[in-house]
Order: structure tokens, then C-alpha cells, then sequence
């Protein structure tokens, strides 16, 4: 899978990686030296707790979806402002509203340095 040339392509591509199922095309998205936080209040990071974190994901089974609802560029950072959805059978098993950082590698490709999968919940307390 081919990592996206443009920030406000990572989403569309997460998603595409996650309903690939593969754990690897999933991390390949992400500098694992980064945070992501599976779980509201639960961050982690490091190259094991992200495949922990991933393959928990994953293991929702399901189609994912990912709306951007805006991400905005400055120089080789970005932000993003998601509404995902995992959903089976027309059953939505799980949603939310995310926040992600994303920083552009030298190769010109993006991938997400920060994926707070729950960040822009209206009931989340910091």
C-alpha cells in the first residue's frame, strides 16, 4: 500500500489500510515513535504497544470509514479532524470523533505522528 502524497489523503488511506486487515499496512501509516490512543485516556507508544493498539483495532471486524472533516497544512505538519466509523452488516460497532497530526517524511510521502482516535469527543475530559 502506497502512503499518501497529500495530509489530507491520510484518512482515506488509514481506512483503505484498515479494511485491508493487515497489521502491517496499517503501521506502515504511522511513525510509531509517535502517540496513539486506542482508548480514550490510554496513550501509548513505541513499535509494540502500536501493533498491540492496531491489531486491537482490527480485531472490530468490520468496514471502517473515515470522514475528514477538516485538515489543515502548515510547512511539513498537519491536523486533522476525523469522524469514523466501523460498522458490519449495518451494524455500527464503533464511532468516534478523532484528532491526528501528521508529518510529512522526507520522500515527500505523509504519515501520522499523533492519532487521538477519540480526541474530539464532546464528553472528553483532558
Amino acid at each position: 500500500m502506497n502512503l499518501p502524497k497529500k495530509a489530507e489523503d491520510v484518512h482515506a488511506v488509514l481506512a483503505d489500510a484498515f479494511n485491508t486487515g493487515d497489521v502491517k499496512a496499517v503501521m506502515n501509516l504511522y511513525d510509531v515513535t509517535g502517540i496513539i490512543v486506542p482508548e480514550p485516556g490510554k496513550p501509548v507508544s513505541g513499535k509494540t504497544q502500536f501493533e498491540e493498539a492496531i491489531t486491537g483495532i482490527l480485531s472490530i471486524k468490520g468496514r471502517m470509514e473515515i470522514k475528514t472533516v477538516y485538515c489543515f497544512q502548515t510547512g511539513n505538519i498537519a491536523l486533522g479532524r476525523s469522524e469514523w466509523s466501523i460498522t458490519d452488516k449495518g451494524e455500527t460497532k464503533i464511532s468516534a470523533k478523532g484528532i491526528e497530526v501528521m508529518k510529512q517524511q522526507v520522500d515527500g510521502t505523509w504519515k501520522i505522528i499523533v492519532d487521538h482516535a477519540f480526541g474530539a469527543e464532546n464528553n472528553l475530559v483532558a
